[in-house]
Order: C-alpha cells, then sequence, then structure tokens
C-alpha cells in the first residue's frame, strides 16, 4: 500500500485518536464540539426570537385595526343626528333657543 493510501485508512480507521498525540487531538475535537454546540444553541436563540418579533407584529396589527374600528363607531354615536334620534326615543327635543351663559362672581 502507498503513504498516502496508509495515511486515509488510518484517518477512517480512527488511528488519529489513539495513537501518541491523541490527546492533543481530543482537545482540539472537543473544543470544535463545544463551539459547533453554541452556534447551534444561538442559531435556536435567533429562530425564537424573529418568530416571537413576528407575532407580536400580528398581534400590533390586529389591535390597530382595532382601535380603528372602535374609534369609526365612537365617531358615529358622537354625531348630532344619532344623539337626537336616541334621545328622541325618550321624548327629548332639542332647545329652540341657545343656552345662557351664567357667570358667577366672587366677592372677598
Amino acid at each position: 500500500m502507498s503513504k498516502v493510501k496508509k495515511s486515509v485508512y488510518g484517518i477512517l480507521k480512527g488511528n488519529f485518536l489513539t495513537d501518541e498525540s491523541a490527546f492533543k487531538n481530543w482537545r482540539i475535537l472537543i473544543f470544535i464540539v463545544a463551539l459547533l454546540l453554541i452556534m447551534i444553541s444561538s442559531a435556536h436563540k435567533a429562530d425564537k426570537k424573529v418568530i416571537q418579533i413576528s407575532n407580536l407584529n400580528k398581534e400590533k396589527r390586529e389591535l390597530r385595526a382595532e382601535y380603528i374600528d372602535t374609534g369609526n363607531i365612537l365617531m358615529q354615536m358622537k354625531m348630532e343626528s344619532n344623539i337626537k334620534s336616541k334621545v328622541a326615543a325618550i321624548g327629548l327635543k332639542a332647545a329652540k333657543t341657545p343656552p345662557k351663559k351664567i357667570k358667577v362672581i366672587f366677592k372677598d
């Protein structure tokens, strides 16, 4: 067998983990695995944040639409014509003369 073929075969068998310099190889492998675990963990956290932001934006749009609808209903309820029709049902009528302003003067 050629030297290259032996070294490839040795890597496939895992000889680099059992020879004299195996401790150095194990340290590097453990370091790489730790980095990979940290990378996977941070990717999952980032995905959770993106999903959370998306849900909050959806909720914000729904609340804004509800706010606008409620504002429109309030504007219709405050219209003078609507108030007159609802008050007429209970027997009240609009005044024919405008109200008078009362001024109160305090003397010390």
